[in-house]
């Protein structure tokens, strides 16, 4: 069996949208069978909340909306550290801000590859489409968030199930061939290897 296949979600403090992404991504994978195979985190760009748990509102939009605890009780802030990039093969920020903060830490052009936006997963969102941030409003904000990731599921999904049964040797050619858009099924795509699970 070959190594997990790793994915980070990442905003600004670990408390709202990327623990929300975490959360919804863990049990997208439980039920399309891929638990097994795929391990997913989150962090922070700042250390202004490290420490802290999930932002209550994140944690009561998922449960309103019928989605399982897969690890929100337990959740403690932390913030993305510059090694991590290495040891992830995907990770999903939140916004353009997030984006260059994660790719300033890349020593090679497969790990500044690594980092996607999380809405570049959805073929409905524009070219550099971004998560709203919910923190600074009422609860509204957080059921706008949860929607607008819940559009890019089906195509986290099925590129992360393309690519979580190969070895890392692969998945680091396969991304290198694809187009800045975020998502891993592109016409670029074609030049890299392919193959079913």
């Amino acid at each position: 069996m070959s190594e997990p296949y790793r994915v980070c979600v990442v905003c600004t403090g670990n408390i709202c949208r990327s623990p929300m992404g975490e959360f919804i991504l863990r049990e997208l994978f439980e039920e399309a069978g891929l638990g097994d195979r795929v391990v997913v985190d989150s962090a922070g760009t700042t250390s202004w909340e490290v420490g802290n748990p999930a932002d209550p509102r994140t944690l009561a939009v998922l449960e309103r909306n019928g989605h399982a605890d897969f690890g929100g009780r337990e959740h403690v802030a932390r913030a993305f550290e510059h090694g991590w990039l290495a040891e992830r093969d995907l990770v999903l920020a939140a916004d353009r801000g997030h984006a260059s903060t994660l790719r300033s830490y890349a020593r090679t052009p497969e790990d500044a590859a690594k980092v996607r936006l999380f809405r570049s997963f959805d073929p409905a969102a524009g070219e550099d489409a971004e998560m709203p941030d919910p923190w600074y409003g009422g609860q509204d904000g957080f059921v706008t968030t949860l929607a607008t990731m819940e559009r890019a599921m089906p195509g986290l999904a099925d590129a992360v199930r393309r690519l979580s049964g190969r070895d890392r040797a692969v998945r680091r050619r396969f991304l290198r061939h694809q187009p800045a858009r975020g998502r891993l099924d592109g016409p670029a795509a074609a030049a890299g290897p392919r193959g079913g699970l």
